[in-house]
């Protein structure tokens, strides 16, 4: 009798830069790690070995978020930017299409949400606030592209500054429906 076993890909995250505490801009301390599970499009599992984080002034707990990451979403961000998108790469991830639609009405849902704390950010930063253009109906992809650019990599661009920022709130994406 043969077993098949199935194997996850096990990664190690450290990031090289050191980012201070999202809440009060102290040092940060390694506590230890956590397992993350994140899919990839072909809906294989793989588990990042996170870093737990303690500032060393608030005594706040937070984990390093790599950039292939969304919080609290189970697929990489390179999948979920090409549900958003509906563009034909999301024909091959690896979902049913409730998951599909979920991930779209949770972006949508949410994003006036992340261009309210991208322009927060900026303003923060002394940096003038993004002017969308009075075109109308501008597409969530355009109006994106407005703050962080087009190319590939734009979720992640917007959700580390505000997960690093401690704007990013929980979501519940699986008790989003038509009739919320």
């Amino acid at each position: 009798m043969l077993s098949l076993k199935t194997h996850k890909l096990v990664f190690f995250v450290r990031c090289a830069e050191s980012v201070p505490c999202p809440c009060c801009g102290e040092q940060l301390a390694v506590i230890g790690s956590r397992k993350r599970k994140c899919r990839n499009s072909d809906g294989e599992t793989k588990v990042l070995i996170i870093r737990r984080l303690r500032c060393k002034h608030c005594r706040r707990i937070h984990h390093e978020l790599p950039h292939c990451l969304v919080p609290y979403q189970r697929y990489e961000s390179s999948c979920i930017e090409s549900v958003v998108l509906k563009d034909s790469r999301s024909s091959d991830i690896a979902a049913d299409d409730s998951t599909l639609y979920r991930m779209r009405m949770w972006f949508n849902t949410l994003l006036p949400y992340l261009l309210g704390c991208l322009n927060a950010i900026a303003y923060r930063l002394g940096q003038a606030p993004v002017e969308e253009p009075s075109v109308s109906p501008l597409s969530a992809h355009q109006r994106i592209g407005c703050y962080v650019g087009n190319e590939p990599g734009w979720l992640a661009r917007i959700v580390r500054p505000i997960a690093n920022s401690n704007l990013w709130v929980h979501t519940r994406s699986a008790f989003l429906s038509a009739n919320t």
